[in-house]
């Protein structure tokens, strides 16, 4: 198996290189844009370089540690512009989901989340800790679920949808492209494009203006 590099330096990298190694991957350092990372130990894991530098380490596979979806999506256009990475997929070894749930390359899934069926996951999407998902839902790519939320069965959760911890939706709901469900939340209806909802029940809060 490859060794293992993480995209990312900050607070959710140190708990990714601790997941890689609950997964048994051998983790050969990090890198980050920010200048003052580089050198520094993250987690025992040394911070090689910028994000363009991953060139220089093709044998390896690389996790991209970046809760933000709208970021995650630009650090892996910037790492396009130079060539083909190969992404790796983390699954704690305490995750629990049947065989007919799908899972994209890059996407992360911590510890005690539950998939049960027919679940159909894009590609660098995030489950966070202890996240349930219930059947026939489909979420699109760079999707990032926050921990302890419930998401019901016959969800769809579009392209760059966030979702805050503790959060529960509703069966059959969708969220919208680039949408987000704030921290707490109980969702009993569709959340619009760009729209950030929140409370119990949750309401519009105000519309993410890029």
């Amino acid at each position: 198996m490859k060794d293992l590099i993480i995209i990312g330096g900050g607070g959710f990298a140190k708990e990714i290189i601790w997941l890689a190694n609950d997964c048994n991957r051998k983790v050969k350092g990090v890198l980050d844009d920010s200048v003052q990372t580089h050198n520094i130990q993250v987690q025992g894991a040394t911070v090689l370089g910028d994000v363009s530098s991953w060139v220089n380490y093709k044998d390896c596979e690389f996790i991209i540690a970046i809760g933000s979806p709208r970021t995650r999506q630009k650090v892996l256009d910037k790492m396009l512009t130079f060539g083909e990475p190969d992404f790796a997929t983390l699954i704690h070894p305490s995750v629990r989901f049947s065989n007919t749930v799908s899972i994209g390359e890059g996407s992360i899934i911590c510890a005690g989340s539950i998939l049960t069926a027919d679940i159909s996951l894009g590609k660098h999407n995030i489950l966070n800790l202890n996240v349930t998902v219930g059947h026939e839902c489909e979420f699109a790519d760079y999707v990032t679920i926050a921990p302890m939320v419930a998401v019901s069965g016959n969800v769809k959760l579009h392209h760059l949808v966030e979702v805050g911890t503790g959060a529960v939706i509703r069966q059959g709901l969708n969220l919208a492209e680039g949408s987000m469900l704030g921290m707490g939340g109980i969702l009993t209806k569709n959340i619009p494009e760009r729209m950030i909802y929140a409370g119990n029940p949750a309401k519009k809060l105000k519309e993410i203006v890029e």
